[in-house]
């Protein structure tokens, strides 16, 4: 007689199993495998839209998975169109996929390159729901015509001009030997991880008239994040850059402006800064460790520190304005002014010879809790020697180991400023107390590029015309 036991204990199980296909999996253990987890839209864009592109959303579950939700972040306003498993819409709730199967979601950049106020890069993200998980996929393109520039090495001498804006990506180094040419007028915004690395020479060559200034500045250009301070990290002058030199530049709402390691080489200057703006940086203006600047004729304005100076080195300050107004962006929390022949790291306390001059600056703060503008650190017994000649200052009292000659503790009368609105001219009133207090230098020309009284002219980067 045949046993029926085997049949039925088969049926069974592959009842079961068919059973177990066909239900869900709702543990919050329960996995996806995604194609990609960022698509990114790296076609120059010459008319409204870009070419598609897709992930693939797999489930690798021995049961069926739900997706809670398929969304588009941004919604309609997204400059992202998505199409969910054959559907053009910005969201899907209760998508089923099967064990072993999978779905796609197609994606298009719908972007007009030729509306000036957009972003160089746009960004959005999809984001993806399921047994109280949460995945997403970033989504980037390019909102305008530019130079693109990724990871960039320049290891030869390079030149740039200003038919088109350079959007950095990544970062941007130059080699060691090699020299960046950077001439008049050129726009080059940074990506928010973008620093630039200067291993050899910057040279940026602009002139007095705004069309013509180089500007280094995030690449968020709408609002409100194009007036974010910290945006993108900064130019960092590493150990063996040399022979640095900046004119008529702008360098805007980065995380540090300048920022200088020590030299292998002495070079004097290492960097050197004629008629250029550093403004609304949410930490340093200028960072130097034993390094060596020339600074003329410049604005180093609304930074978290602006000139902050450790371990010694040389640095020379000429008709410039330094000078904070505390404001939401960046509240004036720290010393316009810090100098030291000092550095610590580990618990360990190095010192190195400074040498530190101001003639004819001004240095000033407004809104803040800030009483002395300038702190000066002397700690070794290495040469030190900090000088302030015919400056405006806020101080309540001289720094010791500094030497001051005619200088002026009152408000400077600056022309117009308006906190609230963002809004800073740093140039002078008629009744300001820095007109004609300065004493003869060799520079003729201020940040505008207008000329200075000879013997006596203004104290600061501008010269009241």
């Amino acid at each position: 007689m045949n046993k029926p036991f085997p049949i039925i204990i088969t049926s069974f199980l592959c009842a079961l199993l068919a059973c177990k296909k066909d239900s869900f999996i709702t543990s919050p253990e329960a996995s996806i495998i995604l194609s990609s987890d960022s698509l990114y839209f790296d076609t120059v864009f010459t008319s409204a839209g870009s070419v598609t592109q897709g992930i693939k959303i797999i489930n690798n579950n021995d049961q069926k998975l739900k997706l809670t939700t398929v969304s588009l972040a941004g919604g309609l306003a997204s400059p992202f169109k998505i199409n969910i498993d054959g559907a053009a819409v910005p969201q899907m709730n209760d998508i089923e996929i099967e064990a072993k199967d999978s779905i796609y979601v197609f994606v298009i950049a719908s972007i007009n390159p030729t509306a000036n106020n957009l972003p160089f890069i746009v960004e959005d993200s999809i984001l993806l729901t399921y047994n109280g998980n949460k995945r997403y996929v970033k989504l980037s393109a390019w909102g305008q015509n530019a130079h693109f520039l990724k990871n960039k090495i320049i290891d030869v001498n390079t030149t740039w001009t200003n038919d088109l804006p350079y959007v950095i990506l990544g970062g941007l180094q130059v080699k060691e030997n090699a020299m960046l040419s950077i001439g008049k007028g050129c726009r080059v915004y940074a990506h928010a991880d973008a620093p630039i690395l200067i291993d050899g020479t910057l040279k940026v060559t602009g002139e007095k008239y705004d069309s013509m200034r180089v500007v280094f500045a995030g690449d968020r250009l709408d609002d409100p994040y194009r007036d974010y301070p910290g945006s993108w990290p900064g130019i960092f002058f590493r150990q063996t850059s040399k022979s640095n030199a900046l004119q008529y530049a702008t360098i805007r709402n980065a995380y540090q402006g300048i920022i200088m390691q020590q030299p292998n080489n002495v070079v004097v200057p290492n960097v050197s800064l004629d008629q250029c703006i550093i403004d609304n940086i949410s930490d340093a203006g200028i960072i130097a460790t034993k390094s060596s600047l020339t600074a003329s004729n410049c604005l180093i304005s609304n930074c978290g520190k602006n000139v902050f100076v450790q371990y010694g080195g040389d640095y020379k300050f000429t008709h410039c304005t330094i000078a904070s107004i505390s404001n939401s962006y960046v509240p004036h929390l720290s010393a316009d002014v810090w100098l030291s022949d000092a550095y610590s790291q580990d618990g360990t306390t190095q010192t190195s010879s400074l040498s530190a001059s101001f003639v004819n600056c001004i240095i000033w703060s407004e809104g803040g809790s800030i009483t002395d503008e300038v702190i000066v650190n002397k700690t070794g017994s290495n040469p030190f020697a900090v000088n302030f000649t015919s400056c405006l200052w806020k101080v309540t009292t001289t720094p010791q180991n500094v030497t001051a000659t005619n200088v002026f503790n009152q408000p400077p009368a600056f022309d117009s400023i308006d906190a609230t609105k963002h809004f800073y001219n740093f140039r002078l009133k008629e009744i300001s107390p820095a007109v004609n207090k300065g004493v003869p230098t060799t520079l003729a020309y201020d940040l505008d590029g207008n000329p200075r009284s000879v013997n006596t002219p203004d104290l600061g980067s501008y010269e009241r015309q």
